[in-house]
């Protein structure tokens, strides 16, 4: 088990900022870098040695290269795509190569790993000639649970006969089925992985180098925050030994379990019923609460209590007017409610900050619980006003 660094996030968190503004590939969107600038590529060289200063001792070095949407609709492609012979998969084949070769000059002892969602439409003359399965190993990703493993398997080989030497697989233990998730179905996830297990066993055996384990964070670098990892560990957990035993089996179950102190692990449904005592397990207590009940024991109380509707609509708050007897028929439960919720949050909160950077904290909730909190909140100083 290793972790290895990655160079990109689409490039969006360098090029977002103006001092950076001028590489971009088309002026409007930050997700793409201009490939034929020199300034662009000693702003990639810069961002491998500041990584590689960092993690000296690695064998690979991921270097992105996927999604890049809007590559040859930069002003200085389409006058290079004029020319003869030149194709949108040569300029991104180029690049790829010129990223490549970087890393081979200044870290020999290191591979580069390169995202293949580019390269799969690309055809198997092109890829041989274009000199990059010799630079690079392709990392073919797939997240969801019905990965089709027959075409998979043709896409190995496809490789394989282009000249790349392994190939990669990668998977994904949280994120991938919702840009603001805030739980992880694990089911989801070990599905995809006992396809992954499928396609290898499948494949050759000496072309697969490894298969990496995505936990995103964001969808991109403008969404919103997805699962967070404390949320997410009795998920990788399942996904780890699900690979590390070659499916998963109540055996498997039961020692997923003993690792994470979760007597009743739930992998079909959001909802874990015990408590676990791995670390970060009273994070993933808080959120499953907070998830499943806040929103709607808030909407119960504003938007269901006939007493609530009738008698303390938008209208009366506004004139701050309630009948007296009504006043006694919701108030102590709008308040009560209030107060359990601030004192999860809180739990939460203090939880949450022994994890995460404060802005992480503050964002998930303004995301997750300011919401129906300030609707609460409102309505109980509604009724003190009234």
């Amino acid at each position: 088990l290793q972790l290895f660094p990655e160079v990109s996030f689409f490039l969006q968190f360098v090029l977002k900022h103006k001092e950076f503004a001028h590489l971009r590939e088309v002026k409007m969107f930050p997700n793409a870098l201009n490939p034929h600038k020199e300034e662009s590529r000693a702003l990639v060289k810069a961002m491998i040695d500041q990584v590689m200063a960092l993690h000296g001792d690695i064998k690979w070095f991921h270097i992105g290269c996927d999604e890049v949407y809007y590559l040859g609709e930069g002003e200085e492609s389409k006058q290079w795509l004029q020319q003869p012979g030149n194709t949108p998969e040569k300029l991104c084949l180029s690049h790829i190569k010129a990223v490549a070769s970087c890393v081979a000059s200044s870290y020999p002892t290191v591979t580069p790993i390169v995202w293949d969602d580019m390269l799969r439409g690309i055809s198997e003359e092109t890829l041989a000639e274009s000199g990059v399965p010799q630079l690079v190993q392709p990392m073919i990703w797939d997240y969801a649970a019905d990965l089709d493993v027959e075409g998979k398997v043709h896409l190995i080989e496809k490789y394989r006969r282009c000249g790349f030497s392994k190939v990669w697989f990668a998977s994904a233990f949280k994120g991938a089925t919702g840009v603001n998730q805030s739980l992880t179905l694990i089911g989801h996830h070990l599905k995809n992985h006992l396809q992954w297990l499928k396609v290898a066993s499948n494949s050759p055996a000496d072309v697969l180098e490894g298969i990496a384990l995505t936990g995103w964070q964001r969808y991109d670098h403008f969404s919103v925050l997805c699962e967070l990892l404390p949320v997410a560990i009795p998920s990788l957990a399942v996904c780890l030994q699900a690979l590390e035993n070659g499916g998963y089996s109540e055996k498997t179950k039961e020692n997923v379990e003993k690792l994470l102190g979760m007597p009743n692990l739930e992998t079909e449904t959001f909802m874990s019923t015990s408590v676990g005592t791995f670390p970060g397990s009273n994070i993933l207590t808080l959120v499953t609460q907070i998830s499943f009940y806040l929103k709607s024991s808030v909407d119960e109380l504003l938007e269901r209590n006939r007493y609530v509707t009738g008698w303390f609509s938008p209208y009366h708050r506004k004139r701050k007017i309630i009948h007296p007897i009504i006043l006694h028929h919701f108030q102590p439960d709008a308040v009560s409610l209030l107060s359990k919720w601030h004192a999860v949050v809180q739990d939460l909160q203090a939880a949450m900050e022994q994890v995460f950077h404060k802005c992480t904290v503050e964002e998930w909730m303004e995301e997750n619980v300011q919401p129906s909190l300030q609707k609460l909140q409102q309505v109980v100083d509604d009724l003190d006003e009234a």
